[in-house]
């Protein structure tokens, strides 16, 4: 596991793609915050520490609307081997693409675009989701 953020995309991806209900995800502080993002967004119901395996992990509920999962697909943008940095317009443009979700890494912390641009600030460019 080298990128913790592209291995938890696409585990979600891959649950929701199967069509499971539920999904085993890696612990990490920054897997959590994206979590509660996507949770907040809508792409997932629910997000639980879960500790059964003997691992701390994370167990996410994938969202459904009538059979359908809410998640089509991710784009991952920035990579361990290339990070891509960018500002409101740099962001803006990646999201003009379609209806899409922009996920930042900022100095404030994991958010959405939306939010980033209310605040004003840019950063590191995780992931489109939609």
């Amino acid at each position: 596991m080298n990128h913790l953020v592209s291995d938890l995309i696409i585990r979600i991806k891959n649950s929701a793609i199967a069509k499971r209900k539920e999904v085993l995800l890696p612990y990490s502080k920054v897997n959590k915050e994206i979590g509660k993002i996507l949770v907040k967004e809508g792409f997932l119901e629910d997000l639980k520490d879960d500790a059964s395996t003997g691992r701390k992990s994370l167990r996410a509920t994938i969202k459904y609307e009538r059979r359908i999962p809410v998640l089509t697909d991710v784009e991952i943008i920035s990579k361990p081997s290339l990070r891509i940095y960018g500002n409101i317009k740099k962001i803006n443009e990646i999201k003009k693409r379609g209806k899409r979700r922009v996920i930042i890494s900022t100095s404030k912390g994991i958010m959405t675009s939306e939010d980033a641009e209310k605040k004003g600030i840019g950063g590191e460019i995780l992931f489109a989701i939609w």
